[in-house]
Order: structure tokens, then C-alpha cells, then sequence
């Protein structure tokens, strides 16, 4: 995804790991435990150089950081566990849950072996609509048709205006049209028709990088993993109307029951950031009935969160911070506020 933030993120970490402040705050500000977003995790990514590249880390680097965390005393526990762990204030220690968005087929092939060696669980979160290919991973299709080079036209409230793919700020501008002008359930449609006109074909990133159901209930099988609800279409629930953004959440329930025999107890907001949920999406969670539902809000977590358990945040490991020095800090609580305008306790 389209991240402006990075390099002044990256600054702030810099800065708290030189001034030597951020093992000073952990005692202080660093909560009781943190919930950890994943997405892709393989050594070998097709796109290495491609705009979304940061989706991905390496699986050893993964390693690494549940290693460095269980040695600074982490307890790696499930979704389940990790609320229990919350409604209990952290009496128990510090505690981490793995959770990865959208199931790629890394998650099976590489991800899993390190979780194995350290016994480490993770939940999955899977929108139905991407595994059927009746949804698409448009983010890596624009990159795609960008890098074609054609000139598009994009139909915009006053008027079609043409966008050459040869610019420089291209894909941030048909980023931006897609997520602003372009209505969630026409998406799909706009992206399709821009990817005929480049030669792209749609549905490729999602076969060659998403599990197919086969590779879900193989994986769903194994003890330490958990499968999520991605709602079904991996829209951004606050673009569409409460009803359509409640069917999204309680439709997935008996899709994902009948391919791996559960209904799902969690959830994960697609996009999860200020402009995709909200305390509506977060009152549509409840009502529909989920244990947990995680955010992409940076941050720790806190005894408070324990009634909040429907917006929780999470510390993104991507590959923009492989470092352990910038997970440390992160973990440090020291980042929190930085990202949040100063709130400690990171909801909605």
C-alpha cells in the first residue's frame, strides 16, 4: 500500500534507538503485550523491487524476532489466549499473538516451519471473496498496470481525465482514485478494465500468491493455527452503508464455517487504519457477535484494552523495519503515542 509516513517513522525509531530512550520507557509505557501483523513471509518475493514490497519479510528475520522477543520474556500465545491474558490485566506476563492478514501461500510454505520451531500460534485472517477469485488484490494489480507504462482514463466527478503510467506519481494517483472516487463495490470492474487496457492479467497475483481452500484447511489443521475472518470482500467497511458493512462481517461467518468446519471467533478490519473503521464498524463487530477484532493502529498493549477487545492495534513487522533494533522499540511503547497523537491506549 501507498505509505507517505515512512521515512519520518523511521527517523522516529532512529531517534529513540540512539538516544538510548526507548529501553528506559519499556518498564514504563511498554503494556503488557502486543499483538504482531503479518502479511507475506518468504525469502524468495516475485516482485522484489515492486510498490508493495514491504508486505513481505523474510522468514528468517521472523525467526529472529520471536526468538529476541521470547528471550526478553514474551509469552507467543493465540487469540483466544490473548484475550484471556487482557481480561486478566496481564497478571500472567508479557505476551505476543502472530496474526496475518489476507493468507498467502507463504504463510503455509515458510511462515509455518518457524512457527513449529518455536511453538509460536498464529491466527490467519481470510476474506472468502480472494480465495474464490471472485475479489481481487487490486493493490498488486495497479502495480502492475503502472508498470505497463499505457495511459489510462479515469473517470472522475468532473470529467474523464487521462493518466500516463510513465509519471512518476502515477500510482499514488490511480491509488487514490480507486480508494476516494471509485465506489468499494465498483472497484473491482475499474481495476479490470484498467488492467485489460495494460495487458495485465487480474486474477494472476492472487493464484500464484493466495492459499487456495485446500491450502487453508491443511493449514487450519495444524494446532497452532487459527483461522480469522477477513470479512468476505476485503472492502473498506467504512465506504459502504451499515447494512452492506454488516453483511460483510456476518456473511463470512458461514462461509469460512463450511470450508474449514468453524465459525471464525476473530476478526481483522481490511485496511484497519482511521478511514477504513471506525466506532461504527466497531458497534457492527459486536453486534454480529466476534471475541476480538484487530485494527492496523499502531501500538501496544494495554490492561484498558480488555474493553476494547473489538479495537485492538497491532505493531506491523513488514519490511519496511527489518531490523530488531526497530521491533524492539516498537514493543518499547515509545512509538504508540508518536503514531496515535499522543494516546497511549490505541483504539478507533
Amino acid at each position: 500500500m501507498i505509505d507517505g509516513g515512512e521515512v519520518i517513522r523511521k527517523l522516529a525509531l532512529n531517534v529513540a534507538r540512539y538516544s538510548g530512550v526507548a529501553p528506559l520507557a519499556r518498564p514504563l509505557i511498554g503494556g503488557i503485550g502486543a499483538i504482531l501483523m503479518l502479511h507475506r513471509v518468504t525469502a524468495n518475493p516475485e516482485k522484489p523491487f515492486g510498490a508493495n514490497r514491504h508486505l513481505n519479510i523474510a522468514p528468517d528475520f521472523l525467526d529472529a524476532v520471536i526468538a529476541d522477543m521470547k528471550a526478553s520474556g514474551y509469552a507467543f500465545v493465540s487469540m483466544d489466549e490473548a484475550v484471556e491474558r487482557l481480561r486478566r490485566g496481564g497478571s500472567d506476563g508479557l505476551f505476543a499473538a502472530l496474526t496475518a492478514d489476507d493468507a498467502y501461500r507463504d504463510n503455509l510454505t515458510e511462515a509455518l516451519p518457524v512457527l513449529e520451531k518455536h511453538g509460536a500460534p498464529l491466527t490467519i485472517y481470510v476474506a472468502p471473496a480472494l480465495i474464490d477469485g471472485t475479489a481481487d488484490l487490486w493493490w498488486d494489480v495497479i502495480d502492475d498496470v503502472v508498470a505497463s507504462g499505457r495511459t489510462l482514463e479515469l473517470t472522475r466527478p468532473g470529467g474523464a481525465q487521462a493518466l500516463d503510467c510513465t509519471r512518476p506519481d502515477a500510482l499514488p494517483r490511480l491509488y487514490d482514485h480507486l480508494t476516494k472516487e471509485v465506489a468499494e463495490e465498483e472497484q473491482r470492474a475499474v481495476v479490470r478494465a484498467f488492467a485489460a487496457v495494460a495487458g495485465v492479467d487480474a486474477g494472476d497475483a492472487a493464484r500464484k500468491t493466495l492459499m487456495a481452500w485446500s491450502d487453508i484447511r491443511s493449514i487450519a489443521a495444524n494446532p497452532l493455527v487459527s483461522i480469522g475472518a477477513h470479512t468476505m470482500n476485503h472492502y473498506n467497511l467504512k465506504r459502504l452503508s451499515a447494512e452492506a458493512a454488516r453483511r460483510e462481517m456476518s456473511d463470512v461467518l458461514s462461509r469460512l464455517a463450511a470450508e474449514i468446519g468453524a465459525e471464525p471467533r476473530h476478526l481483522a478490519y481490511p485496511y484497519g487504519f482511521a478511514s477504513a473503521v471506525g466506532c461504527r464498524e466497531v458497534g457492527l463487530a459486536r453486534e454480529v457477535g466476534y471475541l476480538s477484532a484487530v485494527t492496523t493502529r499502531h501500538g501496544v498493549l494495554r490492561a484498558a484494552h480488555a474493553d476494547h477487545l473489538l479495537a485492538l492495534p497491532r505493531i506491523s513487522v513488514n519490511g519496511r523495519y527489518q531490523r530488531l533494533s526497530h521491533i524492539r522499540t516498537m514493543l518499547s511503547g515509545i512509538t504508540t503515542p508518536l503514531a496515535n497523537r499522543g494516546r497511549m491506549l490505541v483504539t478507533v
